[in-house]
């Protein structure tokens, strides 16, 4: 999973190889830099001979020397740390972008069973930890590795045998990195998922706080959070106790390794093999050398969360697109609204059958009701129609043009579509009007407005059209944001429209203006209604009477009263009260 999960990583960095390089190269500049001062300082001290015996020239021209490579050296590592940013964030700009794309490509049967804050949790929160790993990975991995290797290089130069030292100590700070990254991969993997669980509770939890408080369930509520937070609560502390064995146990091999050195060079030295200033050199380096190997332990660490975060975020990634369009998919142009369904069988699961060998004609103009009790397979027939979902077996034509074989654009646009559920974006009243029809006017735009009965409501508000609203239209009532949804079909005038429940949340009075409005706009336009207020459908040119994902019955209001079978049932179920 790992070795996948860095060569997908690879794959984004890859794109940005100019910036790397360049990292590279600042950060060798930034070492060299770093690793020149000691050399000066060294030479500098052994210019103090003894009291009274200092070369004040030599010392002065060996500290200006060293404050001019110092001050080179932060320039140096600023830009370094410019361009790692820029990499990092191009990287995470790059992976969210990809993300939406393929929510876009996703079918709805995955965003059906899968948590929306789960997949907010790994766009976001996921991505995040994973620039924060990255980005200290791109900013203590290159200047920790040419650290080690240019301090080697400058010790074997000052004196081999206490080099030799400091490297046969050296695979135990490889070993306690090793160890400690194996341990916490897991714990990070684990505790992502977790915090991605958490987050979908929490969603689930605010956006149904009515529902919750009017059963009751707060605590309920409460427990589940606490279950889920307790959870997270147990795989961060693993996560975070071994990610934090790190700084003491390198801190510890470091302190060995420095003490060695020290002991080592005092010999040295008092034999004459060494200057003091050059023991003063290679002590400065045994602690630069040490340096990297704390900061390389804390990178893997972090890396390991930034792998586990990768890994999810990929996952949701490596998540199977619907089915491309054909190459030589047709674009749909002059439709009239001629439909065809032929034997179609579809169902959610194969182990739970939905519809079954449906076959219906509809011809242009012509206006169908949709009937049956609840889960009979009436907004699965619509979701079959836009093509949000493919059929299993069967065909759907639309001017006889087998859907699959269209693009989903050119299908999805003939269709005007009101659903019970409404849905508003953030923005203002006039950017959600125009929505499905980008270039109307402000006359057309007033007009669909006016036949949906929602001029009235608008021009009350604050700034009319241009009043904002926030997301899903909140500040609106479930009535009002309706017939906003109502009135943006109306503008963009569809060959074909898709009306399921759509009065549902208007009173009595404004939904006889409505459906006056949607008798107007159905006129000449095929039109699937989706009804269970049988009263709005009775002049219906052909009612479809549904049940478990079969047609029962069809034919006019009058003709299915005059059979006296189920939808006679309904119809009179529905009006024993007055009848």
């Amino acid at each position: 999973m790992k070795k996948g999960t860095w060569k997908r990583v690879l794959t984004y960095l890859g794109k940005y190889r100019i910036f790397l390089f360049l990292s590279l190269v600042f950060a060798a500049a930034s070492v060299a830099c770093t690793l020149y001062v000691p050399i000066l300082i060294g030479r500098g001290i052994d210019q103090i001979i003894a009291a009274g015996e200092v070369n004040f020239d030599a010392l002065k021209n060996y500290l200006l020397s060293a404050a001019i490579v110092v001050g080179v050296g932060a320039l140096v590592q600023w830009i370094m740390t410019t361009i790692n940013n820029k990499i990092t964030y191009e990287v995470v700009g790059d992976i969210r972008r990809d993300a939406m794309n393929h929510i876009q490509e996703l079918p709805l049967s995955y965003l059906d069973s899968h948590a929306y804050g789960d997949i907010v949790s790994r766009i976001i929160a996921d991505v995040d930890q994973f620039a924060d790993g990255l980005l200290m990975g791109f900013t203590n991995l290159f200047t920790g590795v040419i650290t080690i290797l240019g301090t080697l290089a400058f010790m074997v130069y000052l004196n081999a045998g206490i080099t030799l030292v400091v490297v046969l100590l050296t695979p135990l700070s490889l070993f306690v990195a090793k160890f400690i990254a194996s341990h916490t991969y897991s714990f990070f993997k684990k505790q992502s998922a977790t915090r991605g669980e958490q987050t979908a509770v929490i969603e689930e939890i605010i956006g149904n706080q009515r529902i919750i408080q009017a059963f009751s369930q707060e605590d309920e509520s409460l427990e589940q959070f606490d279950e889920i937070n307790e959870r997270l609560e147990a795989c961060s502390l693993q996560a975070t106790f071994y990610s934090s064995l790190t700084n003491p146990c390198t801190r510890f091999v470091n302190s060995t390794v420095y003490a060695a050195v020290a002991l080592t060079g005092a010999f040295a030295a008092m034999t004459g093999a060494i200057t003091v200033g050059g023991l003063s050199c290679f002590l400065s380096y045994a602690g630069q050398y040490a340096k990297p190997f704390n900061e390389i332990s804390g990178v893997i660490t972090e890396l390991q969360n930034a792998l586990a975060c990768a890994a999810r975020m990929f996952e949701f990634l490596d998540s199977e697109p619907q089915p491309e369009e054909p190459a030589d998919a047709y674009t749909l142009q002059d439709v009239k609204g001629n439909v065809s369904i032929n034997d179609v069988c579809f169902s959610y699961t194969p182990e739970r059958k939905l519809i079954e060998h449906l076959n219906l004609q509809v011809n242009a103009g012509q206006r169908i009701a949709i009937v049956g009790p609840t889960g009979c397979g009436k907004t699965t027939l619509i979701n079959l129609l836009m093509r949000f979902y493919d059929t299993v077996s069967g065909s759907i034509l639309v001017e006889g043009q087998e859907i699959r074989r269209v693009t989903r654009a050119s299908l999805r646009q003939n269709y005007g579509m009101v659903l019970q559920e409404t849905w508003l974006m953030e923005g203002t009243i006039r950017q959600n009007l125009i929505m499905g029809k980008p270039n109307a006017t402000r006359e057309e735009m007033i007009a669909a407005a006016k036949a949906a009965h929602a001029h009235s409501f608008i021009t009350r508000l604050p700034n009319g059209y241009d009043t904002m609203l926030t997301e899903n239209g909140d500040e609106l009532s479930q009535g009002q944001k309706q017939l906003l949804c109502i009135a943006r079909v109306m503008l963009r005038k569809p060959p074909m429209l898709i009306l399921d429940e759509a009065t549902s949340s208007i009173d009595t009075r404004t939904e006889l203006k409505v459906q006056d409005a949607f008798a107007r706009l159905m006129e000449g336009r095929t039109s699937f209604v989706v009804a269970h207020r049988l009263s709005t459908i009775c002049d219906a040119d052909r009612i479809l009477v549904m049940k478990d994902g079969n047609i029962i019955e069809q034919g006019t209001h009058t003709e299915l009263l005059e059979a006296d079978g189920f939808y006679a049932h309904l119809y009179e179920s529905q009006f024993a009260a007055t009848m």
